[in-house]
């Protein structure tokens, strides 16, 4: 991965961007898109978009990726000034327990909050029964408040906030953050876009790069796009479970390799022919795809953009990925990078005349 491009990714990994409060990393995303794009808008709701290619072309590719993590809401301050939250997207309470967490406060002249999840030290814990593993609510967040006024001072109900480890490289090809789900996923929608920028010449469909928001909470933000820009067909990428770390079942979730290359995706919400492209794709370029059986719902942006406006053809490459929802996911540089080349050499290859229809066209 060239060196400007892993600066960008690490600085998207590291900008705090719960589902609902994206504005900054959308903000950073758009500064790198601009670059090269020949042209770059957002919407009421914060999705963002940057277009390549000739912009009276017949067909229109979106490239999707989502920008939003997951995080917590301020829900309650109790009378000690202890803070508990409502969950923003999936997460794991075992998980969080003594993490460190930052809030962007809506009150006034107050900026950001630092606190940590509530850890009772193990001297202290009852150790008369089994261990219970506690929910959520009933974990709380110490700001060093001494009092319910004093917090509430500093944070308002519904405030977000994400956890605060950053993004780290790890061995040869390895890196580790809490957000690669899915700011993954944008830079390769963008990543996609520069290269095939550098090819505008060559290209003979509009290319749209598409950063949604509020996947997390409901792939609102792909639904939204589907209906305003309605591209002709769809390249989605989101992160997708590597299974090569132990205790996994490969019978029940299947067999994939972190570095062995992008997840292709299989299945009712996929259409064939844009699954084909990706694949003819990526066989020119030598770069090994892992098939992903995807009976029913992908959960991704694909469920929401496939089967809106009379229905979107798309096709999905997943990111593989160990301890999704975790602040340390892992994932390969290398499978990032070949994504967004995949997804080039395939908007490079189109003509501009593609027949999606499955029954009416020619096989």
């Amino acid at each position: 991965m060239r060196p400007e491009s892993l600066t960008f990714l690490r600085s998207l990994l590291d900008t705090p961007t719960p589902s609902g409060f994206e504005h900054e990393g959308q903000r950073l995303w758009l500064s790198y898109v601009s670059a090269f794009a020949s042209s770059t808008w957002t919407d009421s709701y914060g999705n963002a978009m940057a277009a390549a290619g000739p912009a009276d072309a017949p067909l229109t590719l979106g490239i999707f990726g989502h920008c939003d993590e997951i995080g917590l809401s301020v829900n309650h301050v109790d009378a000690n000034g202890f803070i508990y939250c409502r969950a923003i997207g999936g997460i794991d309470p075992a998980a969080i327990v003594g993490k460190r967490v930052q809030f962007r406060s809506s009150v006034a002249g107050v900026g950001t909050v630092h606190g940590m999840v509530g850890a009772t030290a193990i001297h202290l814990q009852d150790k008369s029964g089994e261990a219970k593993v506690r929910k959520l609510h009933e974990l709380f967040i110490d700001i060093g408040a001494k009092d319910q006024a004093s917090a509430s001072a500093r944070l308002n109900i519904g405030d977000a906030g994400v956890f605060t480890d950053g993004s780290m490289l790890i061995g040869d090809d390895y890196l580790v953050a809490r957000a690669i789900d899915n700011r993954g996923g944008i830079f390769v929608a963008a990543e996609a876009l520069r290269l095939v920028a550098a090819a505008a010449s060559s290209l003979h469909v509009r290319v749209v790069a598409v950063s949604t928001v509020q996947e997390e909470v409901g792939l609102h933000g792909a639904a939204m796009v589907a209906h305003s820009l309605h591209p002709s067909l769809a390249f989605v990428t989101d992160v997708g479970h590597a299974t090569d770390s132990p205790g996994i079942s490969h019978a029940q979730h299947g067999s994939f390799k972190l570095g062995g290359g992008p997840k292709i995706a299989i299945g009712p919400p996929i259409h064939p022919g844009v699954s084909s492209m990706l694949a003819t794709a990526a066989a020119a370029k030598g770069i090994p795809l892992q098939r992903a059986s995807t009976a029913g719902r992908s959960g991704t942006d694909t469920d929401a953009i496939f089967k809106s406006v009379g229905g979107i053809p798309c096709g999905l490459l997943s990111i593989p990925l160990r301890y999704m929802h975790t602040t340390v996911e892992m994932a390969s540089l290398r499978d990032l990078s070949q994504v967004a080349e995949v997804f080039a050499a395939a908007a490079l290859a189109m003509r501009g005349d593609e027949v999606f229809d499955l029954v009416r066209r020619s096989a």
